[in-house]
């Protein structure tokens, strides 16, 4: 998943973008809340992390305006204010969750995975498709019941492909969503690391998942 972190204290900004590609997520960092807006315009994020007190645009306003724009981008508000009524405010301008600083790590990825699962409305972890399973807390992947060693870009890419199972993703899609704005790999990515899953979720299976849509790009498909 592609995950926007904007925080204009430098050092934690750092860490959880540090953390969060650790995980296996695409991150794109920015400092202020108008610097926010332009990236969330711009891309199609699966969640954005917001500091509430930020320089030129606070995060309640950046969010009231992302709503009135119609971007639904689930957005989680990191601050310092801990009040009722500051998360009452959060909540009500748009934000879909609220962590107060200091955070744990672990509490904030929970976070970005339940929000993400009400995006798609998926009420569990679990993604699938025919006899292939993908759980989004443990990163554990199986095809009939065999797990699967996957590098973190590959179930990175597989698990975007099954959060959108059956859709038709065009490659510009498939790496808009999996890579940031630092990648400066080649332009036949997308069709390596297709090459890559295939070999390892297809290979050895009569029902082949990964389905190339000519000229347009790539869906996980199982025929039904």
């Amino acid at each position: 998943m592609r995950i926007l972190v904007a925080e204009d204290e430098p050092a934690l900004n750092e860490v959880i973008a540090k953390k969060l590609s650790a995980e296996g997520y695409a991150v794109d960092r920015c400092f202020n809340g108008r610097e926010a807006l332009d990236y969330l315009g711009s891309v199609s994020y699966d969640a954005a992390i917001l500091d509430i007190m930020m320089p030129e645009l606070d995060g309640l306003e950046a969010v009231r305006r992302l709503r009135e724009e119609g971007n639904m981008t689930p957005v989680i508000f990191l601050t310092a204010k801990d009040t009722i009524s500051d998360k009452v405010r959060g909540l009500d301008c748009g934000a879909n969750d609220y962590l107060v600083k200091p955070f744990s790590f672990d509490e904030l990825i929970a976070r970005i995975r339940a929000v993400t699962r009400a995006a798609v409305r998926n009420p569990t972890n679990l993604y699938s498709i025919a006899d292939l399973t993908l759980d989004a807390e443990t990163h554990i992947v199986k095809r009939a019941g065999r797990e699967i060693a996957l590098t973190a870009k590959e179930y990175a890419l597989l698990e975007y492909l099954l959060r959108n199972k059956k859709k038709i993703l065009s490659r510009r899609k498939i790496e808009d969503n999996v890579w940031n704005y630092d990648y400066e790999g080649g332009t036949n990515v997308v069709d390596v690391y297709i090459a890559y899953l295939r070999k390892k979720i297809d290979e050895g299976h009569a029902v082949k998942l990964i389905q190339t849509v000519r000229g347009i790009g790539y869906r996980l498909w199982d025929g039904e």
